[in-house]
């Protein structure tokens, strides 16, 4: 079934829509084989298209005094959308880069109507994951402003500990509100802690 086999395990796991459904789906789904360091969405832009990561990781950033501030990761089954940018025709004011060679499902609104026409479930489950990723990441914002800087560090090791691994100090450490230095203070804190 269809043309790429991480769409296809992905479909498959995916148990509302018959083998039918999924085999029609993944002849009209866009894939993008993105490379480490392909730009998605440049700040000023609108964003016409929205990206589901079946591998791979999409870094959020923006420029802030000429210095790039990572504002989010995007990794293996989350969504990358510029909601009022792609839903109202706006400028964004952020960067997306490829962190990682990637494998993207694009979206543009033109398909997703159509599809969402041919397959009624699918603009149901897509309204749970978006539900669904929205609340995640309110909660994480709610968190983040409260946190200090370790228990940042600590949040992120213990939910997205893979990410520590797939990107560069620097960019976690702007990621978590910090300077590099000051990311490898509290890792050593951390590492005595747990020693």
């Amino acid at each position: 079934m269809g043309k790429n086999p991480l769409l296809q395990d992905f479909l498959e796991r995916l148990p509302m829509f018959s083998e039918n459904e999924r085999l029609a789906m993944s002849e009209q789904i866009d894939i993008l084989e993105a490379k480490k360091g392909t730009l998605l969405l440049a700040d000023g832009e609108v964003a016409s298209k929205c990206y589901f990561v079946l591998k791979g990781c999409i870094r959020q950033y923006s420029m802030v005094d000429g210095e790039e501030k990572t504002t989010a990761f995007f990794t293996e089954e989350e969504a990358a959308v510029a909601f009022t940018s792609y839903a109202q025709g706006v400028p964004c004011s952020h960067f997306w880069i490829c962190a990682e060679d990637s494998t993207l499902i694009v979206g543009a609104q033109n398909i997703e109507m159509e599809m969402y026409e041919q397959f009624p479930h699918l603009q149901a489950m897509t309204r749970m994951m978006v539900e669904q990723d929205f609340g995640k990441r309110q909660e994480e914002f709610a968190a983040f402003i409260v946190s200090s800087p370790e228990e940042r560090y600590l949040h992120l090791m213990n939910n997205r500990p893979s990410l520590l691994q797939r990107v560069p100090q620097h960019q976690i450490a702007s990621y978590l509100g910090v300077t590099p230095e000051s990311l490898s203070r509290i890792r050593k804190r951390v590492q005595s802690k747990q020693a």
